[in-house]
């Protein structure tokens, strides 16, 4: 099948060279010179595991373009996917500007029938408004081609992106058009055939679907931040607690994890989303609201161990930091708690190094300029002279470090365990001071 995917971000890029892996003829859209020329070059723009290699292959076999010709881009595809940005307005609310850009453009150009596809997070009833920006080109051309439009939201976690679409849970398609319905059952029949995994449904529900998948998701992650500051407290260990609860069916283990606080490009922008069109409706969202307080207090919980440990004057310490991507597998920076966590104890006037295995060029763009926070090449470069370490990101590489060398680099063998890393019992037989997240007794000196 011809499909075009506009916008080349993890939704648009990583839809496009799956669908292109599967023997469509993809071409990949973006007003980005900048993207679209690393593209071209057999690189990509962002950092994502086995991407690189499905672009790559696909290019090569001819099933995969980038462009920023929107005239190209419009008449190849029968299927057009607008995977475009949705950032929060100033009110937090979904900015659809890009999208409905991207719809007006479709209209302008069309030729032939469409399948438009919203693939982008878009609040309930964007469908309708893409609907009217392409029938209002149309109208300007005096034409009447027919044309549908689909709800098809993105699953997608980053770091295992291609993993998802591959080998999806579920594929919901909004559809009120039985010739689209078709044409995105042909679509996507190849990761289906195992077993049907296409939910059809209205357009407002799928779209409603994707924000209130997302909100579940956030508000597990806040509920157990916020019991983890009670297990803390009576000496429970959360981490038990995880388990003992996930061990239950009906909650399962997914996403129970205390640590430092979610970020990332999903989580924080739905939920405001959300609450804001709830408010719209007159109808308070009062659990999510207190999920995304919960969740803006916990970025700081680090950093109140850190001043409980050494005080509030930090001026004459000195920290390592491991991790500064808001999840691992990816360099993405958005919102990670990474960045509260830097700014704060660089205001009560420690200084800093700090290590990434990925997002070193990102970190920097965002905090090079502050005085006091230094990148290192290694982990064990950021350790040198160090009062404590700080984990904030959990990659892989910090799970089993020498812990030896850890305690021999430290000035202190102090650590602060933001993502529950590290057993505190072993912690405390290699000597080390350990600092977690609601490990009750278990954190310990």
């Amino acid at each position: 099948m011809k499909v075009t995917a506009i916008g080349t971000g993890y939704v648009g890029l990583v839809t496009g060279a799956c669908l292109a892996e599967m023997g469509n003829h993809v071409v990949c859209l973006d007003v980005n010179a900048e993207k679209i020329r690393i593209l071209n070059e057999g690189q990509i723009p962002i950092h994502e595991p086995g991407l690189l290699e499905i672009v790559r292959r696909n290019v090569a076999a001819g099933r995969l373009q980038f462009t920023t010709d929107v005239d190209q881009a419009v008449n190849h595809g029968t299927i057009m996917f607008i995977g475009v940005g949705t950032p929060p307005d100033e009110d937090g609310s979904a900015d659809l500007q890009y999208v409905l850009a991207a719809a007006r453009s479709i209209g302008q150009r069309m030729t032939d029938y469409k399948v438009i596809v919203d693939k982008s997070t878009v609040p309930v009833g964007t469908a309708d408004r893409v609907r009217a920006a392409v029938a209002e080109e149309l109208a300007k051309r005096g034409s009447t081609l027919n044309f549908s439009v689909v709800s098809n939201p993105e699953f997608l976690k980053e770091g295992a992106a291609v993993e998802d679409f591959m080998k999806p849970d579920r594929i919901i398609v909004g559809s009120d058009d039985e010739q689209a319905t078709l044409f995105m059952r042909a679509l996507y029949s190849p990761f289906t055939r195992n077993h049907d995994r296409m939910i059809v449904m209205d357009l407002r529900s799928a779209e409603f679907t994707k924000y209130a998948a997302n909100a579940m998701l956030a508000t597990r992650i806040s509920f157990m931040n916020e019991l983890a500051l009670l297990a803390e407290r009576v000496g429970a260990d959360i981490e038990l607690v995880r388990r003992g609860i996930g061990s239950d069916p009906r909650i399962g283990y997914s996403f129970l994890y205390a640590g430092a606080g979610y970020g990332g490009s999903c989580f924080p922008k739905d939920v405001k989303a959300l609450i804001r069109a709830a408010e719209g409706e007159g109808i308070p969202l009062r659990v999510l609201t207190a999920v995304e307080e919960a969740n803006e207090r916990q970025k700081l919980l680090l950093v109140d161990k850190v001043v409980e440990r050494f005080g509030g004057d930090l001026a004459g310490r000195h920290f390592a930091l491991w991790g500064l991507a808001f999840k691992p597998n990816t360099d993405d920076m958005r919102e990670a708690p990474a960045l509260v966590i830097v700014q704060e104890l660089l205001k009560r006037g420690a200084t800093l190094a700090a290590y990434d295995p990925v997002a070193m060029p990102e970190a920097q763009r965002l905090l090079g300029h502050l005085d006091g926070l230094r990148f290192c090449d290694s982990a064990e470069a950021a350790l040198g002279d160090a009062d404590a370490l700080l984990l904030v990101t959990e990659w892989k590489e910090f799970r089993t470090p020498d812990f030896d060398g850890i305690k021999s680099a430290l000035k202190q063998p102090v650590v602060f365990d933001g993502r529950n890393q590290w057993e505190p019992a072993l912690m405390q037989a290699m000597g080390l001071e350990h600092h977690g997240i609601g490990r009750g007794g278990q954190s310990m000196r």
